[in-house]
């Protein structure tokens, strides 16, 4: 059974099951570039926050290989922000480091229901940060125990690989977290490449 926190910003309420932090394990099953890319790996993810109307987000994935004892094979570290999709007002601090003009109001439960979609769910808005140079702008919706979303926009430095899309779906299912990435990589257009089931771990 997982223990929802009851203290959270009205904005975070729908993302209240996402919170804490979990680990286990997934696979790879990709190709490109004239390669098959497979094997397991192990992840753990953070969903946190600070009093702010959005998560916090961090996540790393390592190879695992035959030999429990070598060193782990680093595969992905991101970090970043999710949020329910809303217009900013006078009341919201930004950009950058303007305060805001009205004064802070709190915001309700009516404040985030008037948010619900035609679908029964909440738009939002991901934005990652991946540590070799690939930047994601994620759109999409959670209803309930449900999240999908697929790239808006990838910025990529000049010496990050080719990556031009993703869509990812997230579920909480029997008290764990089970996800699912697709990616457009190395030439090749979206398909699956990698899911995971992971357990809480606080």
């Amino acid at each position: 059974m997982i223990d929802l926190p009851t203290d959270l910003p009205a904005d975070l309420v729908p993302f209240a099951w996402l919170i804490g932090v979990w680990e286990g394990t997934g696979v790879i099953d990709y190709e490109a570039s004239g390669h098959r890319f497979s094997g397991e790996f192990a992840h753990r993810v953070s969903f946190s926050h600070d009093g702010g109307d959005y998560l916090n987000y961090s996540a790393t994935a390592w190879l695992l290989g035959d030999d429990p004892d070598a060193p782990r094979e680093p595969l992905v570290a991101e970090m970043g922000f999710w949020r329910l999709s809303r217009q900013s007002t006078d009341a919201d601090p930004g950009p950058g480091l303007l305060p805001a003009i009205e004064g802070p109001s709190t915001r309700t439960a009516d404040d985030v229901e008037a948010l619900r979609n035609a679908g029964g769910g909440f738009d939002i808005e991901v934005s990652l940060v991946h540590a070799d140079g690939v930047s994601e702008l994620y759109l999409g919706q959670i209803r309930g125990p449900r999240i999908d979303i697929a790239t808006d926009a990838v910025v990529r430095t000049a010496g990050a690989k080719n990556y031009a899309a993703a869509t990812r779906m997230y579920g909480l299912v029997e008290n764990h977290l089970l996800w699912a990435w697709d990616i457009a990589a190395l030439g090749t257009e979206l398909s699956s490449h990698a899911s995971a089931r992971l357990a809480r771990a606080d």
